[in-house]
């Protein structure tokens, strides 16, 4: 039982990942379409975000990069952080305002978004993550050239900061 209860928590951050990963790409690629910029670019202008054009295109670069990297399992924390700073800047430029209501194109989604991201930064992506695969590989490779202690196993402790 403990081994079933073990696996659950080791996969639970695959689905979190995975909807918040193709809710980013989807965001950030369409910002990054011709008329995704055209539409974009007046609107961070209006919103005090000048010039517009290099923040739309840093924003959409930003939103499908965390999205692909979050899709895959690596770089969750990066990712995340990429989250975290695209969503805060639309809390604090657009929907602030608005209130709570996502009806009232409230705070209430980017909320969600900036909690699910703070979640995974915490967590990091689990087990079902190309992170885990290439630390699985490193860490045996570590292991076969006799890298026990842990001031030795420099690649598998890079890739726990980059989870």
């Amino acid at each position: 039982m403990a081994k079933w209860k073990e696996r659950m928590t080791e996969t639970a951050p695959v689905p979190v990942r995975l909807a918040l990963g193709s809710t980013m790409l989807y965001h950030g690629t369409t910002k990054l379409t011709r008329q995704g910029i055209e539409a974009s670019v007046p609107f961070f202008e209006q919103v005090g975000i000048k010039p517009g054009r290099p923040w739309v295109i840093a924003t959409g670069v930003t939103e499908a990069l965390a999205g692909a990297l979050l899709l895959g399992g690596i770089g969750t924390r990066l990712a995340a952080l990429g989250v975290l700073a695209t969503q805060g800047v639309a809390i604090a430029k657009v929907h602030a305002k608005r209130g709570f209501a996502v009806e009232k194109q409230g705070f209430e989604f980017n909320l969600a978004l900036c909690a699910i991201a703070l979640g995974l930064f915490l967590r990091g992506p689990g087990r079902i993550s190309v992170h885990d695969l290439a630390r699985r590989k490193a860490r045996a490779r570590e292991i076969r050239h006799g890298k026990f202690l842990p001031k030795q196993r420099t690649v598998t402790r890079m890739l726990e900061m980059l989870a």
